[in-house]
């Protein structure tokens, strides 16, 4: 999904070894024979990592992960089930969203798990679950990316190429986008899997600054794949708006504030608005990440405090609890569903408690006669 732990997974190995032992992990071992003096002494000098060597966890930073996992998880699944269950909530439109709503259970049931063990340094010596891990924290985050493009390509044809809106946004087409969206991610998150990525550390612990290649995170994973489609994206909202608002005005003028086409404006409006808002607070999670590690890449040597770079991973992550919350509070259709589901849910367990006291009751009567 994403490179969430790849600095908090450096801090944590700088706290717990030496620097010499820093050194050893992040460095590839000598390989050049025809200099057997400079080997032997920079291995005197630099003695290898203890085998046993346990990563203390930090505690606070993986208590915050597992509430956020939790909050994703659930979230998230109701806002599939409030789609599911209602078919007013089936449009095109929802289906982007339940496909982001995917990738953020992913999230909290597969990717901060990954993310918390390789906190730790988990899987040790085993380098090919090592990269399979991490490869797969950074196809979730690809996935919600995508999933958020597609959603400002179906809002640009519903306002902009509204006679062809039925023909070419069909749930079949949608269905279609979402699997192509879904195995681009996959592509792009195993690009370490096919040989771009480090020398495995003599220690084998599963860090991701160890492992991954920043040159891939920054130079083809951020510029590429994550700042183009939020620039393409924030520009189709910001187009969005303006004819919106134009349009509004021109009607306004025309029938005095009233009719069906106000209306109907103002709902289009509303809706991208709030899938704006989708948009404006994943890139406000993610993009303090992204730039302490351009920070880093281009000035490896200078100083980061480790508290804004622990804010910055739990912020990145909260982006995926974030959005159940937000259709709630501006989707009406969301928010009844939400509450008709939770009733019913509440409702069910009252019902079956209520049969089980019948049921003893009964018994009891039974034993009595």
């Amino acid at each position: 999904m994403e490179n969430t732990t790849a600095l908090l997974n450096l801090y944590t190995f700088h706290r717990t070894t030496k620097a010499s032992d820093l050194s050893s992990d992040f460095l590839p071992p000598f390989q050049n024979s025809s200099a057997p003096s400079t080997s032997s002494t920079a291995s005197s000098l630099t003695p290898p990592p203890p085998a046993d060597l346990l990563i203390s966890p930090n505690v606070a930073y993986m208590a915050a992960e597992i509430v956020i996992a939790f909050l994703s998880t659930v979230g998230n699944l109701l806002v599939c089930a409030a789609v599911g269950l209602n078919r007013k909530l089936r449009t095109v439109t929802n289906y982007f969203l339940v496909s982001l709503a995917v990738a953020d259970i992913c999230v909290g049931g597969i990717a901060i798990p990954c993310a918390v063990l390789t906190d730790i340094g988990l899987p040790r010596y085993n380098f090919p679950l090592c990269l399979l891990m991490l490869s797969v924290l950074i196809m979730f985050t690809q996935s919600s990316i995508f999933s958020l493009l597609a959603v400002a390509v179906e809002r640009y044809v519903a306002i902009f190429m509204p006679f062809r809106y039925n023909a070419l946004m069909t749930p079949r087409n949608a269905v279609l986008v979402i699997l192509f969206t879904w195995l681009l991610s996959f592509l792009i998150g195993l690009v370490p899997m096919m040989g771009w990525h480090k020398t495995p550390p003599v220690s084998g612990h599963c860090f991701f600054t160890a492992v991954v290649d920043m040159t891939y995170m920054v130079y083809f994973l951020f510029f590429a794949f994550v700042l183009t489609p939020l620039v393409i994206m924030f520009l189709i909202y910001a187009k969005i708006f303006l004819t919106v608002k134009r349009q509004l005005r021109r009607v306004a003028t025309k029938q005095n504030g009233g009719g069906q086409g106000t209306a109907s404006m103002r709902r289009e409006m509303k809706t991208a608005t709030t899938l704006f808002l989708v948009l404006f607070l994943f890139t406000v999670c993610w993009m303090p990440l992204q730039v302490i590690n351009c920070f880093l890449l281009l000035c490896p040597r200078c100083p980061v405090p480790l508290e804004l770079l622990l804010a910055a991973i739990l912020l990145s992550h909260a982006n995926s609890a974030i959005n159940p919350f937000l259709y709630a509070y501006t989707m009406t259709a969301f928010k009844d569903t939400f509450k008709r589901i939770l009733m019913c849910s509440r409702t069910a367990g009252e019902r079956d408690a209520s049969n089980a006291a019948s049921g003893v009751d009964r018994e009891g009567a039974t034993i009595r006669h």
